[in-house]
């Protein structure tokens, strides 16, 4: 078991580096996987509305759980913050087959969340959860 519960930054190289916050945060097995908007390595929203934008934002979260040896199966919670719920709901069949294609029919708890505004004023949505990765999976980067 790991008994690391010293809390880790984990950055994936693949994703915008951060400034004042980390991707995700490894504490013990357990990695909190901070919030995810539809990003690309340019630091840009991605176009084409709501499905890419989920496309995009759950892609990020992914790249950080495979960073901390994570596979969607390990996601124990997911909660995404929307800007548009009418929106995603009428996409929904859309963003099922996204998930599907990203993680396969694994479906933890979730919660979606309305809100006004996300911190790019283009975002859409915003996703961010929790995963649990066994010890034989687990990668934990080199402290300094």
């Amino acid at each position: 078991m790991a008994t690391d519960l010293t809390p880790t930054p984990i950055n994936p190289g693949s994703l915008p580096e951060p400034r004042g916050y980390s991707h995700g945060t490894l504490s013990g097995n357990t990695l909190h996987l901070g919030g995810q908007t539809a990003l690309d390595r340019e630091m840009r929203i991605v176009p084409g509305g709501i499905v890419e934008q989920f496309r995009q934002a759950f892609g990020n979260v992914l790249a950080t759980l495979a960073e901390a040896g994570g596979i969607p199966q390990d996601l124990v919670s997911i909660t995404i913050h929307l800007t548009d719920i009418p929106g995603y709901q009428a996409h929904g069949k859309e963003i099922g087959e996204v998930w599907r294609e990203l993680a396969g029919p694994v479906y933890p708890a979730m919660a979606g969340i309305g809100t006004t505004a996300l911190w790019q004023p283009e975002a859409l949505i915003e996703i961010l959860g929790v995963a649990v990765i066994p010890d034989e999976r687990l990668v934990r980067p080199a402290r300094g």
